[in-house]
C-alpha cells in the first residue's frame, strides 16, 4: 500500500525534516533519524524464520519501548521487530502493507519524538 515516495512525501512535510539518500534511505529532524530503510540482516531473517517480510521494511523510532510493543501487539501483519531491537525505541514496519493514513501518523509520531521540544511544540500548536 504504501511506498517510499509516499514515506518521502509524508516525511519531508514535516518541519526541519531532511532526507539522506546515502546507503540507505533515512529522514533526519535536526541530524536526528526519525525514519529509515531498514533492509533485514542475516541474524533478523534467522530469528524471524518464515514469518520474514520479503517486501521493504521502514524503520521508525517511537516516544518509548511500550509505544513499539503496542504497536507489534496490535498489529502484527504490519509492525514486528527483531532481537536487534530488543529495548530499543523504534518498531519495523512491512511497507507495503501500511495504509497511508497510518504511515502518516507513524512518521508524525517518530517526528515528535526526536524534534527539538521547541520545534515540536510549535508544529503542534500551528495545526487546525
Amino acid at each position: 500500500m504504501a511506498t517510499w515516495d509516499d514515506v518521502r512525501r509524508v516525511a519531508t512535510a514535516l518541519p526541519e525534516v531532511t532526507e539522506d539518500a546515502g546507503e540507505k534511505l533515512s529522514w533526519l529532524v535536526r541530524k536526528k533519524a526519525f525514519a529509515w530503510e531498514r533492509p533485514l540482516r542475516r541474524g533478523d531473517l534467522e530469528a524471524l524464520g518464515d514469518a520474514a517480510p520479503t517486501g521493504p521494511v521502514l524503520c521508525a523510532r517511537t516516544a518509548d519501548v511500550g509505544v513499539k510493543e503496542a504497536l507489534v501487539a496490535d498489529d502484527p501483519g504490519v509492525y514486528f521487530t527483531t532481537p536487534h531491537f530488543n529495548g530499543y525505541p523504534a518498531v519495523l514496519v512491512r511497507l507495503d502493507l501500511i495504509a497511508l493514513d497510518e504511515l502518516a501518523e507513524l512518521l508524525e509520531e517518530a517526528w515528535l519524538a526526536q524534534a527539538p521540544k521547541r520545534v515540536a511544540a510549535a508544529y503542534l500548536e500551528s495545526r487546525p
